[in-house]
């Protein structure tokens, strides 16, 4: 009990503010610090061994200086895209490599450009403008799109691999003179290194950028800031607690993609690599290598992004994706990794939460008080306070003792309810989860073999293997309607603390020397235990619902590939002003990084909003594809209802905008299920020539068709908006046309919000606004045509049943609008699947001729 309570004061320290002593920084983890001392290569090809196949190069690469062997594979992919693996040519035991996160991947015949003594040049054979350049000694690949290099790897010379050895093996690359090789202490926790010293790292430059975006998830700017004078970007998945802003320290996620982008060419790195990583950022340099041709007749100054990649064990596995524009590098980081699948529709509206609501009256009475109101709402949802014990998959009792009653309470007006489903397991011989998860062995492991015991907000607490499939089949069977009892297929699901969380563990999570299945060290996959975890949630909705419902999820921690199972929040956030405005680059970084179901909560997580940051933080909201309020259990109520009657009317509004373009955002992410392309996404992923946009923060787009610049900073009501391009915009609430490239102030008081259509496109929305999406679902859409120069513009309508998987077998209608010599035509992409009683009510055409003369509709 006393362990308990001394867990408890601790989460309490937390909330207060984050510890920065507890987490380490790169000095603090020995591989940093190894890997980023290191100033020179020592590795070379041995041009001998090189073997080039159909589809791939194989060679022996050799360390000088310990004289260990790598074997080096290029393997050309579908769409433009390489794929670089070393590993130990002869290791003395396998090293881990990354499962179930890539889909399958098909590969692309490449050929022989040229080769002499010193190097070798590929190309993919169905796109010979994308080639790779192979260096022998020391090694470096260049990678070029056309006759200009866009990328180059270890052209810096800071690729580490440091091998298996026994200890006591000394050798020059990390001998045992160092500390911390095989052993190593951080904040009273030893981390015992059974494989000893085992970091692998590798330089990206990123030829001709300035800018370099992605590796969520840090609470810092979009563009990445350049760390030559701070700690690397850490990917590492931990529990940060109020977390601090501006700096480059590890949260709840970690995406190892980075995306490049310049006028003349956008390029992607993904790095399959689940251990702890460390990233360092420097901009501003120049390179002397520009074209295949400076190779020859000299050189020329370049721009570049000079990136370093670090990561404690596991093996280097390198995809480069050359674009070459960004819509086509998140098309290729799609087809590695998977696309955000269509979510059901109710899931894309707004969403209200707290920690917790007390019980089953209070859930009621917030669901009528949104009704009394005429305020939306779709989906109430449920902390941990919910269960019975914080048992998951099980109910207080006395606080909900009919919960299908109120499920079904709220299903009548057309709404859904979440529950959280955590994965630490309370230890308790009464609980059957964990005596079934006891006795089939399917826990984390200690060294010695025992079950690995840890803390969490039932106290003691075990962590299932859900590197182990027959864990993930476990979990994915508790969410059967049988056995999660007082669930309903209305109930969907929030898995939160999956870093995984524990309160008495190194750095707030798992030591790294537990043990999975197969004997793998938690070191080496610690950044997929959350997606693992999601996949079983995931599995268990399909496997609840005979796999005809498409399942809503919400992750906290998350890996590449979590996009294809799970929307994600940015975690637990401040009722700050400047909380509000990292809003918009942390959504942007896990966004083009193919997380595209992102939010933040509403208000921020901690403390208490007061009125204005309240309504500022929906109208922002409200354009971000996740759209919840949240708060700890410690602050006030929140709900609208409980501010000033003229700010619940601004929240009101705020919200009822939102359901207004449903039918919008419902479009916009089944074009991303089959792009790739992101919802909410960066100005110059439609203006890629625009060197404006490329450092721009605090602005977004949703789709191509609308601009949102949302009042981030306290009192202020004008903003200075950048529009981009040589474009029309108009204000969507006044239909106000703006003929402005560039910089303008825009006058935004309380109950502005700057967001602009983009002329020559076509939205659909539904402006009969009910209290729940499901109200709306076969209300009249009315079209708003906002024309181009020429008087153009065009559009599209995405309609299916909502909710189940029948969309995939056609079961849906895809229509395309354009508008040309004041006449509207729409016509089908797709053969129609299905009849629908959604009709055209009204047409809005902006930048049009007089208001008496209509446009033509055919």
């Amino acid at each position: 009990m006393n362990i308990w309570l001394a867990c408890v004061l601790l989460c309490l320290q937390l909330v207060g503010s984050v510890d920065r002593s507890r987490f380490k920084t790169c000095h603090q983890s020995s591989f940093c610090r190894r890997s980023r001392a290191q100033t020179e290569s020592f590795y070379e090809v041995e041009s001998s061994s090189i073997h080039v196949t159909g589809h791939n190069l194989e060679a022996l690469l050799v360390n000088t200086e310990t004289n260990v062997k790598y074997k080096l594979e290029l393997t050309g992919l579908q769409d433009h895209t390489f794929r670089v693996k070393i590993n130990e040519a002869y290791p003395l035991k396998p090293r881990f490599e990354v499962p179930l996160v890539l889909q399958q991947v098909e590969t692309a015949p490449i050929e022989e450009v040229s080769r002499n003594e010193n190097s070798i040049q590929l190309a993919l054979k169905e796109a010979r403008d994308n080639t790779v350049s192979v260096n022998f000694k020391p090694l470096r690949l260049d990678f070029f799109v056309g006759e200009n290099i866009v990328m180059s790897l270890n052209s810096r010379g800071l690729m580490r691999f440091e091998h298996l050895r026994e200890k006591g093996a000394a050798d020059q690359e990390a001998n045992d003179t160092e500390p911390d090789l095989w052993q190593e202490s951080f904040g009273g926790h030893t981390d015992t290194k059974v494989n000893g010293p085992t970091a692998v790292a590798m330089d990206f430059t990123f030829t001709g950028a300035e800018h370099v975006y992605g590796i969520p998830q840090h609470a810092d700017t979009f563009s990445l800031s350049d760390t030559t004078g701070t700690d690397p970007y850490r990917l590492y998945n931990l529990d940060v607690f109020e977390y601090e802003l501006w700096n480059p320290m590890a949260l709840y996620a970690s995406i190892p993609f980075m995306m490049g982008h310049s006028k003349q060419s956008t390029v992607g790195v993904f790095v399959l690599n689940a251990a702890e990583g460390w990233i360092d950022v420097k901009k501003g340099e120049t390179g002397i290598l520009g074209s295949l041709s400076n190779m020859v007749s000299g050189s020329q100054p370049q721009k570049q992004v000079e990136t370093h990649w670090m990561f404690e064990s596991g093996i280097l596995d390198m995809f480069i994706l050359l674009g070459p524009g960004p819509k086509d590098v998140s098309r290729q980081y799609g087809l590695l990794t998977g696309n955000t699948p269509l979510p059901p529709e109710f899931s894309i509206a707004y969403h209200q939460c707290r920690w917790n609501y007390n019980d089953q009256d209070d859930v009621n009475m917030v669901n009528s008080k949104f009704d009394e109101h005429d305020i939306p709402m779709d989906v109430m949802w449920l902390d941990i306070e919910h269960t019975d014990g914080k048992k998951y998959f099980t109910w207080d009792s006395r606080k909900f003792p009919d919960s299908i009653k109120m499920v079904e309470n709220l299903v009548s007006k057309g709404r859904k309810l979440v529950t959280i489903v955590d994965p630490h397991i309370k230890k308790d011989s009464g609980y059957w989860v964990h005596n079934d998860l006891t006795s089939k062995g399917l826990y984390t492991k200690n060294s010695d073999g025992g079950d690995y015991e840890g803390w969490c907000w039932p106290g003691a607490s075990y962590y299932p293997d859900f590197l182990n499939k027959d864990a993930r089949d476990y979990f994915a069977e508790q969410y059967k309607l049988e056995n999660y009892k007082g669930s309903t297929l209305d109930v969907y699901t929030w898995n939160d603390m999956n870093e995984p969380s524990v309160f008495n563990g190194p750095e707030v999570t798992m030591p790294k020397d537990k043990r999975h299945i197969g004997d793998i060290e938690h070191r080496d996959l610690h950044n997929i235990y959350g997606y693992l975890y999601s996949m079983a949630s995931h599995q268990g909705h399909l496997v609840r619902a005979d796999n005809k419902l498409r399942p809503f999820l919400l992750t906290r921690a998350a890996f590449a590939g979590s996009q294809r199972y799970t929307a994600i929040w940015t975690g637990d956030n401040t009722a700050d002003w400047s909380h509000l405005e990292v809003s918009v680059p942390m959504c942007l970084s896990l966004s083009v990084a193919g997380m595209h179901f992102v939010g933040a909560d509403v208000g921020g997580f901690f403390g208490n909003p007061d009125g204005e940051l309240m309504v500022r933080w929906y109208q922002a909201a409200a354009f971000q594809p996740f759209f919840r309020s949240h708060a700890h259990l410690d602050s006030k109520r929140r709900e609208p209802w409980l501010f000033s009657a003229g700010e619940m009317s601004l929240i009101r509004q705020a919200i009822r905008t939102r359901y207004s373009f449903l039918p919008f955002w419902y479009t916009q992410f089944y074009e991303a299920e089959i792009s790739g392309v992101p919802v909410m996404r960066p100005l110059w992923y439609e203006f890629p020539q625009d060197e404006g946009t490329f450092g721009r923060e605090g602005e977004h787009l949703i789709g191509d068709a609308l601009l949102v610049a949302p009042i981030l900073k306290k009192s202020a009501t004008e903003l200075s908006v950048y529009f981009p391009g040589n474009e029309l915009w108009y204000d969507i609430v006044t239909n106000e046309k703006l003929d402005v490239s560039g910089e303008l102030n825009i006058k935004a008081g309380y109950d502005k919000v700057p967001v602009y259509q983009r002329g020559g496109t076509i939205i659909p929305r539904k402006h009969r606004v009910r209290r729940s999406s499901a109200l709306m679902h076969d209300d009249p859409v009315t079209l708003h045509v906002a024309l181009d120069r020429n008087g153009k513009a065009r559009g599209s309508l995405y309609m299916d049943d909502g909710s189940t998987f029948e969309y995939k077998d056609g079961k849906s209608i895809y229509l395309e609008f354009t508008y040309e010599n004041e006449k509207l035509t729409a016509k089908m992409l797709k053969e129609p699947g299905m009849e629908t009683k959604v009709w055209l009510e009204k047409v809005i055409v902006l930048g049009g001729g007089p208001i008496n003369n209509p446009a033509k509709i055919k």
